[in-house]
């Protein structure tokens, strides 16, 4: 019987040095242990997608967990049947998450962040909270929590200009934000504060710690992932969606069900040529 792939996924905002060295001890570590997924770098951090099986992860996590701050490194990690990656990277980069927005600094100056229990908490008493989602359109289409506000944004760099958008009464009432893991919103909370907001919490550990502990609860459709997987239910197992093989957005079972769709071909959002988005503008995230 085959080993079990586990995929774990992780970021912290922690100051780190010697980049360029790091880099080639984790790829060397990774290769060695067989590991596919990325892993960047930044002076602000580290962020990674990794699967293997749990011994070649241990190896590796032994290693990270010597770096600065990162003593206490725990990722979501979660099942599949099959290696989600086809390759192994470490990049170096100037950010773990592409913002743009100088000034912003998570790891000394974070929003506050609500435990997933706490926010279905909130959500089954009817408390007045705006939920705020602050993922790509893609996205948003696959899934999202019921009533939740989605600016229309096809990269977080899009982020700063759709919050100029968004009605100023807003900056008086609670707003919970999320994302898929949590790594947009630690950069989105803080800026939002700057902006004058006075009550901003961030989902701890995104919408996949929020299906981990309390399920789909308030949450309608599934979750869009960074790797072959395309999607997870909130039982955090693949769905049937796949990516469209021209324009590489994601596609539920009811799209693919669509006259427009044609394997290898196109899709309803590229029929009429590629749309804006991933594959074009997209980069990682989480």
């Amino acid at each position: 019987m085959p080993a079990t792939i586990i995929n774990l996924s992780y970021y912290k905002f922690t100051p780190l040095d010697g980049l360029e060295g790091r880099r080639e001890q984790l790829l060397a570590a990774c290769r060695a242990q067989g590991l596919k997924g990325t892993i960047l770098l930044a002076p602000e951090g580290i962020n990674f997608f990794l699967a293997g099986t749990r011994e070649q992860l241990e190896v590796v996590l032994s290693l990270l967990r010597g770096l600065p701050g990162l003593a206490d490194l725990a990722p979501k990690e979660s099942p599949s049947s099959a290696q989600p990656f086809k390759r192994m990277l470490v990049k170096v980069k100037k950010e773990i998450i592409a913002f743009g927005v100088t000034g912003v600094d998570p790891a000394r100056r974070p929003s506050p962040k609500l435990p997933a229990t706490e926010l279905k908490r909130w959500l089954d008493e009817g408390r007045p909270v705006v939920l705020l989602d602050t993922r790509n359109e893609y996205e948003v289409r696959m899934g999202t929590f019921r009533g939740a506000l989605a600016p229309p944004i096809w990269n977080f760099r899009d982020f700063p200009r759709a919050v100029a958008d968004l009605p100023p009464e807003l900056k008086e009432r609670p707003v919970v934000m999320f994302c898929t893991g949590g790594i947009r919103c630690e950069k989105a909370g803080p800026y939002m504060e700057s902006l004058g907001y006075k009550d901003i919490h961030q989902l701890d550990g995104g919408i996949l710690k929020y299906f981990e502990e309390v399920g789909g609860a308030h949450y309608d459709g599934e979750c869009f992932v960074f790797d072959e997987r395309v999607g997870v239910d909130p039982a955090l197992r693949p769905t049937r969606s796949v990516v469209c093989f021209n324009c590489q957005m994601p596609l539920t079972i009811a799209e693919q069900r669509d006259v427009r769709y044609v394997y290898e071909k196109s899709c309803p959002h590229c029929i009429d040529g590629k749309p804006k988005g991933r594959g074009n503008t997209a980069t990682e995230a989480g």
